[in-house]
């Protein structure tokens, strides 16, 4: 009778998880399409341009940087040499939301002729010229430019003799109270060339700045002093380019750019986690494999008069179990929305690992999350319209649900983009998201969002309900007074450790990567982390469920959500750490936008870590209770 019991309740568990499932045809319809892409480019980067033999070659500017203030600037905000046209390229809205300005240059470049040195510019300089150019300078901003779509790089000698490369190259440099302009530029191009093709194609692009001063009245002599700004009422701006062959393939051009060092360090990341996984596995198994099947088996035997009487444990408080929390909805919301995440993320690190996103395309990883965000509104209506169900049946709130899920958090995180936006714009940083892009934004959120969550919210609210192993009781239970380190508050924030604890390593190369503005892309890496997190969420939500149920203490929803959700915390203190270690902010407009985007980054990893560690405990708990007799 047991065995017959048992199986019956995993069996009803299971098909609980197949109704869940449901909804994933209708993303895969979304998401097959787009894996046929990953057989259909040639990736990474776009299609190779092969030039003839001197042949112009464009050299395009894009914003000015400073990891000091994180606000860029045009590249024609300073007065460097300007082409007779100023022409931008076409952007798409990740480059927009980035800041990128894409335009043309005066630079004369030609394949395969080398230039000794060429005056191209020279430019008088204002008082007003002279306080810009030292203000960069000391906030160390970088000048980025391209050259067939390839960003120019300085490169730097390691301690062992390899190299590494620094995207851009400083406006110049401070030195004894004295300030120096970078006027000249050598451009190391390197070419590439094979009997299966025509032409020559770019396959490296190097810049060695200097700082010069006019030697004899001529701009390009071989100057022994820098060009000091201060004393100088004129400036001249001068390159030489040099043309090399390099045997690095076209396919392989970014592969300089893309090395990042602390490959072992990741190595020994993933290992961390992976002992973090095993820990909170053999927990867990130990928990169902030995205490749960004691537990069971002593439910379930024919008990005595006496024995019901001093019945104690997670049996017990099997009347109130599945009692509805309190703000319900609210919890709803913050499932669905965490969700909705989730799905954002799996399908980004698809596309980045068969290399949809490649950094050729500027702007694409970022384009790419907001438009499957949007998409994803669809698996948001369904899980919360699916809790929504579960907690209040047919007579649900499920209009209030649905128009909370999909206005909630969306507008949190447009209202904290906007305002800092409107920071940004204040400070004339090429940062500013335009109207047009923010009117673009708005069409996502309620042309293709909201309705996508209403359509997910009515395919869930037309599922059946989940089917529950135990009824709820009409008159709630007593819940004893528990010990301090019972509580939830306690036992939510001990949880959140270990998530953190499986993510903190990898999170430091993706901070590095938006506030240092350095390549990312080991998406290998974060994709088995994102494995290890999402195991380590649910894991540790059923532990600790499983211990506040054996207390008798009934109101698990909101402790199986922190359980794990509690890891954000963690993750915003570790920005404050990285903050006051790895940043040299001063602004308090950029200390603004530090912190408002890495507090959008914490509320959607709470979001993602509790919405898993929810799921898993709501089927660990009907598992369970789905496995004893109850009279």
């Amino acid at each position: 009778v047991v065995v017959l019991t048992q199986a019956s309740a995993w069996r009803r568990s299971a098909m609980a998880v197949l109704n869940l499932l449901r909804p994933w045809p209708i993303v895969v319809l979304f998401i097959a399409p787009m894996l046929q892409l990953c057989g259909a480019f040639y990736l990474p980067g776009f299609s190779p341009i092969e030039y003839e033999e001197g042949a112009d070659v464009d050299l395009k500017v894009n914003k000015l940087t400073s990891i000091k203030t994180q606000l860029p600037f045009g590249f024609y905000t300073l007065p460097f040499c300007k082409p007779k046209a100023i022409q931008g390229s076409a952007e798409n809205l990740g480059e927009t939301l980035m800041g990128d300005q894409i335009e043309n240059s005066p630079y004369e470049i030609h394949m395969k002729t080398n230039v000794s040195c060429k005056e191209l510019c020279k430019v008088k300089l204002t008082e007003a010229d002279r306080e810009k150019f030292m203000s960069m300078i000391e906030d160390e901003y970088l000048v980025n430019w391209m050259v067939d779509n390839l960003p120019a790089a300085t490169r730097y000698r390691r301690l062992g003799g390899d190299y590494t490369y620094m995207n851009g190259f400083l406006i110049g440099f401070m030195q004894k109270g004295h300030y120096y302009i970078h006027n000249h530029v050598l451009l190391d191009l390197q070419f590439h060339m094979e009997p299966d093709y025509e032409g020559f194609r770019v396959v490296g692009v190097e810049v060695e700045p200097s700082s010069r001063a006019p030697r004899g009245g001529k701009s390009c002599s071989q100057a022994v002093e820098p060009f000091e700004l201060e004393s100088s009422e004129e400036v001249a701006f001068t390159y030489e380019v040099s043309w090399t062959y390099s045997p690095v393939r076209w396919v392989s051009r970014w592969d300089s750019y893309l090395k990042m060092t602390g490959g072992q360090i990741h190595w020994f990341a993933i290992l961390n986690s992976l002992l973090i996984l095993v820990f909170l596995s053999g927990m867990v198994a130990m928990i169902i494999l030995r205490t749960l099947h004691r537990d069971i088996t002593a439910y379930n035997e024919v008990a005595t008069d006496e024995e019901v009487r001093e019945e104690t444990g997670w049996k017990l408080v099997h009347g109130d179990v599945f009692r509805k929390p309190y703000h319900s909805t609210m919890l709803a919301v913050c499932v669905g929305s965490g969700m909705q995440i989730f799905g954002m993320s799996v399908v980004t690190l698809i596309f980045s690992l068969c290399g949809v996103l490649s950094p050729a395309h500027r702007g694409g990883l970022l384009q790419s999350m907001m438009l499957l965000f949007t998409f994803m509104g669809v698996l948001a209506g369904y899980a919360a319209a699916r809790f929504c169900k579960l907690f209040e049946g047919n007579e649900g709130r499920w209009k209030r649900t649905t128009i909370m899920t999909s206005l909630v958090f969306p507008g949190l995180f447009f209202c904290i983009f906007f305002v800092l936006n409107l920071l940004i714009w204040g400070q004339r940083s090429s940062g500013a998201v335009p109207f047009p892009a923010m009117f673009a934004l708005l069409v996502l959120w309620f042309g293709v969002s909201v309705p996508l969550v209403f359509f997910g919210a009515y395919v869930g609210f037309r599922q059946p309900p989940l089917d529950l192993p135990v009824r709820t009781n009409p008159i709630p239970r007593a819940i004893p007074e528990q010990p301090w380190f019972a509580k939830p508050l306690f036992t939510a924030l001990v949880g959140g450790i270990l998530p953190f604890g499986a993510v903190f390593t990898e999170l430091y190369f993706i901070m590095s990567s938006l506030w240092l503005h350095q390549f990312y892309y080991l998406f290998g890496f974060l994709a088995l982390v994102l494995v290890i997190v999402v195991i380590t969420c649910a894991e540790i939500s059923i532990a600790l469920t499983y211990f506040q149920l054996t207390v008798e203490d009934y109101a698990w929803w909101w402790t199986a959500f922190f359980s794990s959700g509690s890891s954000a915390v963690y993750v915003f203190a570790y920005s404050l750490i990285y903050f006051v270690s790895r940043l040299e902010i001063e602004r308090m407009v950029s200390i603004l936008l530090y912190f408002g985007y890495m507090s959008i980054i914490s509320i959607m990893f709470c979001l993602l870590t509790g919405a898993i560690g929810t799921i898993a405990a709501l089927y660990f708990v009907m598992a369970i209770y789905g496995s004893i007799k109850i009279d």
